[in-house]
């Protein structure tokens, strides 16, 4: 189940809903081992988020987890993104997401959608960034 899923679609954003310098902060949310393991084998299959022997000799050494974001209208669908994981998400790690629209592009040739550009931070419980996702999100307009 996604966020937006969750929320239902009267609660979705679309381009519309965006303007520069706006701000959202998640809901924390307590990560644990059941959780990275299933959100892995569905959307993110990889030794270091499914296997805790083979996350040991991972870059990671450790089982780390996979994370989601924003509730857009249409999904999160990337034009063009830059990521890092300056720290592992670990079981038990409490996770807060913090995103600000940098830039919003209206489309000249498709005026039911435009360009967002995201940068999206998330944090664990004691304030340290374990991702940093700058994106450029294809976000719908309301129709």
């Amino acid at each position: 189940m996604t966020l937006a899923d969750e929320i239902g679609d009267k609660d979705l954003l679309y381009l519309d809903d965006l303007q520069v310098g706006q701000r959202f902060t998640s809901k924390t949310h307590r990560v644990d081992e059941a959780q990275i393991k299933a959100f892995a084998r569905q959307f993110d299959p990889q030794p270091f988020h499914l296997d805790e022997n083979a996350a040991k000799d991972s870059l990671f050494s450790g089982l780390v987890a996979s994370v989601e974001g924003l509730p857009l209208a249409g999904g999160v669908i990337g034009a063009g993104v830059e990521l890092s994981w300056p720290r592992p998400t670990r079981p038990g790690d409490v996770l807060r997401v913090e995103s600000e629209v940098q830039e919003i592009i209206p489309s000249r040739s498709r005026p039911d959608r435009g360009v967002a550009l995201m940068r999206i931070v998330t944090h664990n419980q004691r304030d340290e960034v374990v991702q940093i996702f700058v994106a450029k999100l294809v976000v719908p307009r309301r129709t």
